[in-house]
């Protein structure tokens, strides 16, 4: 007993001796104090902010001009919308004032022939009692109506009406199709290209009227003035600069094409323009004038002479004839149209002497010479010969004194 009690000790205490030793034998990690910097978040979010904006460090005008771009932009936007609005108004009303015109010519022609009519039957029956005196009276108010209805067509003058809406329409399309190739070529507009637009649309407001009372167009001026739809006083952007295109010998050449346009055609459609304006002022006063001699003649048919019947019917005549010459051949219209080109010259010969260049040389020079109706080459030649003859007549002058 006592020698398995001592065998088992030593058993026991071999095994427990020699497992622990072999098996966890493992050898300890050294500790480390990993020390996690704090992230300043405050000074980071604030750093982000300047990067991000920086609008404190850009000077003040050019952070102005990003913060009124968008506004400038929606107003110009603004400006257009109204163009193509009034481009609508004027083509409606330039429609209904030339049905002013077709329907009151035909109308005041029906009922002056109707009444010399009346008047010729009143005049051959002179014993036809009561009816005859009905006639009579009758042709009377109808000449008296057609009088005033022509006096007022030669007061307003519906042809030149319409064309004063055609012109403003066309005019007005035009600078719609440059607001909005302007708006699609630059992305960054200016308060005076806004103000630019907006003096244009006024100019052409007040060129060409829309209402007919206080604002309506004198028609028939003491002398011929040409058209103006563009102001006065431009308002030009600084930034663009000189374009592209322009030379001295170009700039010389637009300068000579100008003034042979004005001594030559501006000159030339004045005159027609003053031509045009005398024959209409005589028309607009004979219409009425007769209208007005046949009424008064119709009141005495039926006295012991015929002689009444036959200025009423013969004045009638004439009335319808000269109203038919006045606004069935657009008299006022043909006037208003040289009125127009002569607005046009003008303009040319302010574009073409103008010595603030903002668009091509040579697109400018192509535009000018459709405009006149001629190629490139005719326009040169035209330049040259001018210049030629000019140099002549100085060398000419400088001999005689």
């Amino acid at each position: 007993m006592a020698s398995l009690q001592v065998s088992r000790l030593v058993l026991s205490s071999s095994s427990s001796s020699s497992i622990p030793k072999a098996a966890v034998s493992i050898p300890k990690l050294p500790k480390f104090n990993v020390m996690v910097p704090k992230i300043p978040i405050k000074k980071q979010t604030l750093s982000v902010k300047e990067e991000s904006f920086g609008l404190e460090s850009l000077p003040l005008p050019l952070k102005q001009r990003r913060d009124s771009d968008p506004i400038q932009r929606a107003r110009l936007v603004a400006v257009l919308e109204e163009v193509m609005d009034r481009i609508e108004m004027h083509k409606n009303i330039g429609d209904q004032r030339n049905n002013w015109n077709s329907l009151l010519l035909s109308s005041v022609n029906m009922i002056t022939l109707t009444a010399a009519l009346m008047a010729g039957i009143a005049s051959v029956s002179v014993h036809g009692g009561d009816s005859i005196t009905a006639v009579k009276i009758a042709s009377t108010v109808l000449l008296t109506s057609a009088t005033s209805i022509g006096a007022l067509m030669s007061k307003i003058q519906p042809s030149q009406l319409a064309e004063e809406q055609r012109n403003a329409t066309r005019l007005f399309k035009k600078l719609r199709t440059e607001l909005e190739r302007f708006l699609r070529e630059n992305e960054e507009v200016s308060e005076e290209d806004v103000k630019e637009a907006i003096q244009r649309v006024l100019a052409l407001d007040k060129a060409y009227p829309l209402p007919l009372l206080g604002t309506m167009l004198e028609k028939f001026p003491e002398e011929f003035k040409p058209a103006t739809w563009w102001p006065e006083n431009k308002q030009r952007n600084p930034r663009t600069g000189l374009a592209k295109g322009w030379s001295q010998e170009l700039e010389m050449e637009m300068r000579e094409v100008a003034r042979v346009v004005k001594s030559r055609d501006a000159e030339e459609y004045e005159k027609l323009g003053n031509v045009m304006l005398k024959v209409n002022r005589f028309l607009a006063i004979s219409g009425p004038v007769l209208t007005g001699i046949s009424a008064v003649s119709s009141v005495f048919i039926g006295q012991d002479s015929g002689l009444a019947g036959i200025v009423a019917m013969t004045c009638a005549s004439l009335a319808a004839i000269v109203n038919t010459l006045e606004h069935g051949g657009q008299v006022g219209m043909v006037f208003e149209m040289y009125r127009n080109s002569g607005g046009f010259f003008s303009l040319l010969e302010e574009t073409m002497k103008s010595t603030e260049k903002r668009e091509n040389g040579e697109v400018f020079e192509t535009k000018v010479a459709l405009k006149l109706g001629r190629s490139l080459s005719e326009l040169r030649d035209l330049a040259k010969r001018s210049n030629l003859s000019q140099v002549k007549a100085n060398e000419f002058a400088s001999k005689l004194f």
